[in-house]
Parts: structure tokens; sequence; C-alpha cells
């Protein structure tokens, strides 16, 4: 079954075989074996967390690369983002679990409203800004189950086709009770889980300074193994919208925001890295793609 597209089947090219090894005495037969594939998948998260980085989304989206973007469905612009993933549905969707809202000025709270699930948001209605402070207000298990639904059930209503799951800031498995459920409803929705594929997951490029995103990719691609990896980036448009943006958490945020995304959708779009994934034979997948080739039945929580 053909299973990636046109464009990725061009950027990567055949694998190559080995090179011949002797077995045995001189005089043995010459075998020639076939290395595994080498397989990465391109997730772009926050989508419809704001214009600048819906836009960013489209560049990155019209370059063909293979990508599976993953949505934030509470979020202000999540409605321009369905129009997007619309007219592209090649692309695979994620719904980026939320439960989060970290920026200074500009925030959002649950689908569901505050009143419903209060032991989720803070006096003022909106998510708190890390996992630790949600956490700290003992949340009600009940009500982090009804505001995960409730954003599946918004991104199945939307009309796009869905296909995994994952974790804005990690919070939706950062706790024993949280990963449980979110578990369980991706089980119960029939969709995909991030990491829970065997793909390793690298982002060297996220702390890498704006204009060093590039040599950090390509030296990524360099160290790949076989089999399933994935690279999550975060790309966005540097401009006053997204340069408004203060990162409320003080576990060490990235200074200059808008130019860090602006670089990783720089980097993803350079010549650079896309010769860099055909000289080393890298096949890219969606995980609409990957849930194909192995089915939702090989799903394993990852170790550690």
């Amino acid at each position: 079954m053909r299973l990636l597209s046109s464009f990725a089947l061009l950027l990567c090219g055949p694998l190559l075989s080995a090179s011949p090894t002797r077995v045995g005495q001189a005089d043995a037969l010459t075998h020639r074996a076939t290395p595994e594939p080498v397989y990465l998948i391109i997730r772009s998260d926050d989508a419809g967390m704001s214009h600048s980085v819906n836009m960013a989304l489209e560049k990155l989206i019209a370059t063909g690369l293979p990508v599976s973007v993953s949505v934030m469905f509470p979020t202000p612009w999540y409605q321009e983002t369905v129009e997007l993933l619309k007219r592209n549905p090649n692309v695979a969707v994620g719904i980026h679990l939320t439960l989060n809202s970290e920026w200074k000025n500009y925030r959002w709270g649950p689908v569901l409203g505050r009143t419903a699930v209060p032991s989720l948001v803070d006096a003022d209605g909106y998510f708190f800004p890390s996992a630790e402070a949600l956490h700290q207000n003992h949340p009600n298990l009940k009500e982090v189950e009804s505001e995960l639904r409730a954003q599946i059930e918004r991104a199945s209503k939307s009309g796009l086709k869905i296909d995994y799951v994952d974790y804005h800031m990690g919070t939706a498995l950062r706790y024993p009770e949280f990963r449980e459920i979110t578990e369980r409803l991706a089980k119960e929705y029939g969709l995909g889980m991030s990491e829970y594929f065997g793909d390793q997951r690298h982002d060297p490029q996220y702390e890498a300074a704006p204009r060093d995103k590039t040599d950090s990719l390509v030296a990524m691609v360099d160290r790949l193994k076989p089999r399933f990896n994935l690279v999550v980036t975060h790309v966005g448009i540097d401009n006053a919208e997204l340069g408004a943006l203060i990162d409320m958490n003080t576990s060490g945020p990235l200074p200059d925001m808008s130019k860090n995304r602006q670089g990783e959708l720089d980097a993803l779009t350079s010549a650079r890295f896309r010769d860099a994934l055909k000289a080393h034979n890298i096949q890219l997948l969606t995980y609409r793609q990957l849930i194909a080739m192995q089915g939702l039945q090989s799903m394993r929580r990852p170790q550690g």
C-alpha cells in the first residue's frame, strides 16, 4: 500500500541497499542486507493559538511536506485553523488537548465554560498557566475528563478527520490520573496517541537560537535511527501579534518567542533541511499514515 505522498517519495527517494557482506569462508555466498527504513513525523503544535501561528502553518503546508497539525480547540483562532485544514485534507489532524493558558494578556478557558469545570480555572476563569499550578488546585478528575471529552467532541463536529491526540505542555499526561483519563478517551474515540507508536521524540531546534535552528534540524537528521521518529515544532510569523505574547511561566521560557517560532518555520522550509532528508533517505510520514501502517492496536505507553 502506497502511504507516502508523491512529494514525500520525491523528497526521500528509495532506500539504498547495504554493501554486500561475506558470511563464513571466502567461498560463502554474498548476501545483500536491506537496512531498516528511517521514518520521520513532523508534528506542528499550537494550531489555532493565534492568526500568526495559522499563517505560519499555511506556509509550512504549502511546501508539500507531509505534516501532522495539532489543533488547540479551546483557543480563539481554532475556527480559522479548521478552514485551513479543510482546504488541505492530506494533512493529518490532531487534538492538542489543552488544560493550560500560558500567555500574559491573552488567555483562554475551557470549552465547557468556567462554571461547568470550576476546579480547572483560576480566579479569572481561565486555565492555569502551568501544569503544576493546575495540579496544586486539586482539580476534580470528573471535570478533567468532561473538559477533555468536550474538546474531542468539538473537534469531531468540526468536519475534519481527526487522527490523533497530543498534549499541550504535556499536561494531559503529566500526572498518572490525567494519563489514565487521556488514554481511556483516546481508546473510546478510536484516536491515536502521539509518542505511543514507538515514535522517538526530537525537538533540538526548540531551544536553539533562531539563526541556529536550521543547523540543529540538519544535525538531528544525521542522528535519526531506524523506525519511527518524531520532531515537534512550534511555528509562527514574527509580527506584532505574536511578538506581544509573554510566557507567564518562569521555568525558562524562550526570549523573543515570535522570533523563535519564525526561526522554526524558516528551518523546516529550508532547502538544507529538505536536502538532508533526501541525503539520509528519511521517509516522511503523517500520523494518519502511521496509524494506517501499524493500527491502533499497536499503541503502547512509552517507557519511563
